[in-house]
């Protein structure tokens, strides 16, 4: 028998007929279903110094538990002293289990350790079904080491759907357990 995490679990037996009570689809697989988790990270330090995005890959990788690759910049800008084709950020795409494993830590682990957290803001969703949240520090992952991080810098998350709309999206991700504002 293999292993099936817990949130997916959880959305096969509460999510999918909390969202047919709800919406009353006419078949199982109109439901909507999370995709994937896209985390993106901008490093706009980098310019000067390139071990920052050494740190940034390092640490995204710890954060997501898959390899995390360097994102680089289209075109020239010469005020900010950057060329086409330099790294300035980090990003992470999940799929399938690594991105229940990892919504499963947000939600219990990390979320509680913002400080004066008083939940996810409604105001992040893009119309088409899809959600987007900041996250100003990236210690609030227990997989980062506070004492040997040297600078302090957040994150992005997307969750992109297959939900039509944005009041499916948020019932969706509430039912998952996601600490929205009321």
């Amino acid at each position: 028998m293999s292993y099936i995490p817990n949130l997916k679990k959880k959305y096969t037996e509460e999510v999918i007929p909390r969202m047919q009570e709800k919406f009353s689809y006419g078949n199982v697989m109109e439901v909507p279903k999370l995709q994937k988790i896209c985390l993106n990270q901008g490093v706009g330090a980098a310019v000067n110094d390139k071990k920052m995005i050494d740190t940034a890959i390092d640490e995204m990788s710890k954060i997501s538990g898959q390899k995390a690759q360097a994102t680089m910049s289209k075109k020239d800008i010469s005020n900010f002293k950057l060329r086409a084709k330099m790294p300035i950020g980090a990003r992470v795409t999940l799929r399938q289990d690594n991105m229940y494993e990892f919504l499963q830590r947000l939600i219990s682990i990390a979320l509680p350790r913002v400080r004066d957290f008083q939940g996810l803001a409604v105001k992040g969703f893009d119309g088409r079904g899809n959600y987007t949240m900041g996250i100003t520090e990236q210690i609030i992952f227990p997989e980062i080491d506070i004492d040997k991080t040297n600078r302090i810098s957040g994150m992005d998350i997307t969750f992109v759907t297959t939900a039509k709309t944005d009041e499916e999206c948020l019932e969706m991700l509430r039912a998952f357990g996601l600490p929205f504002k009321k």
